[in-house]
C-alpha cells in the first residue's frame, strides 16, 4: 500500500483525511518538523499539505517554507497544497515554488481523492519513465533491468572508453548494433563515423571491394577510384555484424588488416593506414567454426580481446513487459493512436511466450497490436502470439492420431488390469487388433 503524507495541523481534518483515503497507508503530521521527519522515514510519492501551519497558522509563510525544505530533499515528491477558499494567490505562489497541484478548501473528500489519484499515477509513470532512462543505452530500445542486462550495461561502460576489440555474441533480434553503436557514443570516436556492415547480406564476390575498396578498372564495372567501408570509418568505429559469415577465402585479409591497421584497395598496390576502433558481432559458435576450420582461430582470438554476451529475450525474466511498454508508447506516435496498455492477458502472454525472434519480434509483435486494437488496451488476440513448435504438431495428423492411439490402449489396459478381452472391447477393436497396436507402440500389458 502505497503511503501518503498528510501535513495538517487541525486534528478533525487530520481524521477525516484518514477516512477520506482508506486507499493509501496515511501518515499524518501536524508541523514542518514533523513533516520532515515523516518524509525521511515514509519517502512518501504524494503529499498532502496544508499552508497554513503553525507557528503562522493565518498566513501561508511557515507552509510554503515546508513545502521548499519538501522539494529540496526530496524533488520528484508530488505535493498537492491545501489553503483557505480565499487564498488564490498562495496558491499559485506554492505551484510556482514546485507543488504539483491545489486544491481549496471546503474539503471535498470525492474531489480531493480524485486528485490525489492521479498525482499518484503520475508519480507512477515519471518513475518509470525514470528508470527506462536509466537503464536504455540507446534509443533504440536496449531497456533492461535483470542481473544479465545490468552486467551488460556495465561492461559497454567500462569497454567504451578503451580501443580493445570487443566481440559481441547474442542471438538474432537480441540487440548486437544497438550494443556497438553504444560501444561508439560512450566513447572518445563519438564525433566520427560509425560504419556498420553485416557480412552475411553482400555476395562474397562484393564483399572485398565493399570492405576495401577499389581502384579505377580494378574490374568490369570499376569506373572511378572508390573508398571501401574500412576506409570510411578512418578516425571512428567499424561494425563488422555476422563475422561469423565471412568467406574463408576473406578472412585473412581482415586479419592483416586488425593486425596493421593497413588496407590495400582491390587492384591496389598502396598500402593505405586506417585508424580505426573495431567492433564485431555474430550469433554463430565461433570456437565451433573454429574447430570445424570454417572460422580462422587467429582472427577469433584477434577479434575477442573482450566478448560480450547478449541473452535471449526469453531469459531476461520481465524485461519483456518493460520493453512492450516502450515499444506501445514508440508505437503509439508513429500510429498516431493513444493506447494506454495491456490487458491482463496480454501481459501473461508476453511472459509466457518464448521470443524465437527476441527484441525485433516483440517490437513488430507491439507495432502490429497498437495497429489492430479497438480499445483503450492491447489485449491478447491484438498481439496474435503462437509457439511456432505448437502449430507445427497441431498441424500434424499422423503425430495427432498416434499420440491419442497409445493414450487410448494405456488407459484401457489401466480400466481393466491388464485382461486383454475387457480392453478389446473398451476400444471396440479386436484382439488382433490391439496386440498389433500394443506392438507399434512397445506397450506392455
Amino acid at each position: 500500500m502505497e503511503s501518503l503524507l498528510v501535513i495538517e495541523d487541525d486534528l478533525g481534518i487530520q481524521k477525516q483525511l484518514k477516512w477520506c483515503f482508506t486507499d493509501y497507508e496515511v501518515v499524518t503530521a501536524g508541523d514542518r518538523k514533523s513533516a520532515i521527519t515523516a518524509l525521511r522515514r515514509h519517502e512518501p510519492k504524494v503529499i498532502t499539505l496544508d499552508l497554513g501551519l503553525p507557528p503562522d497558522e493565518t498566513n501561508a509563510s511557515e507552509g510554503l517554507a515546508t513545502l521548499q525544505e519538501i522539494l529540496s530533499l526530496c524533488p520528484q515528491a508530488k505535493v498537492i497544497v491545501i489553503t483557505g477558499n480565499d487564498d488564490k494567490t498562495n496558491a499559485l505562489k506554492a505551484i510556482e515554488l514546485g507543488a504539483h497541484d491545489f486544491y481549496q478548501k471546503p474539503i471535498d473528500d470525492d474531489i480531493l481523492n480524485i486528485i490525489v489519484q492521479r498525482a499518484f499515477i503520475i508519480a507512477k509513470l515519471e518513475a518509470e519513465n525514470s528508470a527506462l532512462k536509466s537503464t536504455s543505452l540507446d534509443d533504440n530500445g536496449f531497456i533492461g533491468t535483470s542481473p544479465q542486462i545490468q552486467q551488460v550495461c556495465r561492461m559497454v561502460e567500462r569497454i567504451a572508453p578503451t580501443e580493445i576489440t570487443t566481440l559481441i555474441l547474442g542471438e538474432s533480434g537480441t540487440g548486437k548494433e544497438v550494443i556497438a553503436r553504444a560501444l561508439h557514443q560512450q566513447g572518445a570516436r563519438n564525433d566520427k563515423p560509425f560504419i556498420a556492415i553485416n557480412c552475411a547480406s553482400i555476395p562474397e564476390t562484393l564483399l572485398e571491394s565493399e570492405l576495401f575498396g577499389f581502384e579505377k578498372g580494378a574490374f568490369t564495372g570499376a569506373h572511378k577510384t572508390t573508398k571501401g567501408k574500412i576506409e570510411c570509418a578512418d578516425g571512428g568505429t567499424l561494425f563488422l555484424d555476422e563475422i561469423g559469415d565471412m568467406p574463408y577465402s576473406l578472412q585473412a585479409k581482415i586479419l592483416r588488416f586488425l593486425q596493421e591497421k593497413v588496407i590495400e584497395r582491390v587492384g591496389g598496390r598502396q598500402e593505405i593506414p586506417v585508424d580505426v576502433k573495431i567492433v564485431c558481432a555474430t550469433h554463430q559458435n565461433l570456437q565451433g567454426m573454429v574447430a570445424d576450420k570454417t572460422f580462422r582461430e587467429d582472427l577469433f582470438y584477434r577479434i575477442s580481446e573482450i566478448t560480450i554476451n547478449i541473452p535471449p529475450l526469453r531469459e531476461r525474466g520481465e524485461d519483456v513487459l518493460l520493453l512492450a511498454r516502450y515499444f506501445l508508447n514508440t508505437a503509439n506516435q508513429q500510429t498516431h493512436r493513444n493506447l494506454s496498455g495491456y490487458t491482463d492477458e496480454a501481459i501473461d502472454a508476453l511472459i509466457a511466450h518464448h521470443w524465437p525472434g527476441n527484441i525485433r519480434e516483440l517490437q513488430n509483435k507491439v507495432k502490429s497490436a497498437v495497429i489492430m486494437a479497438d480499445g483503450k488496451l492491447v489485449t491478447a488476440d491484438d498481439l496474435a502470439l503462437f509457439n511456432l513448435n505448437e502449430e507445427k504438431i497441431a498441424l500434424n495428423l499422423r503425430q495427432i492420431r498416434e499420440e491419442a492411439e497409445r493414450t487410448a490402449v494405456h488407459r484401457a489396459l489401466s480400466m481393466s488390469d491388464g485382461n486383454m478381452s475387457n480392453t478389446a472391447n473398451l476400444l471396440g477393436i479386436t484382439r488382433p487388433t490391439l496386440y498389433s497396436l500394443m506392438d507399434k507402440y512397445t506397450i506392455q500389458k
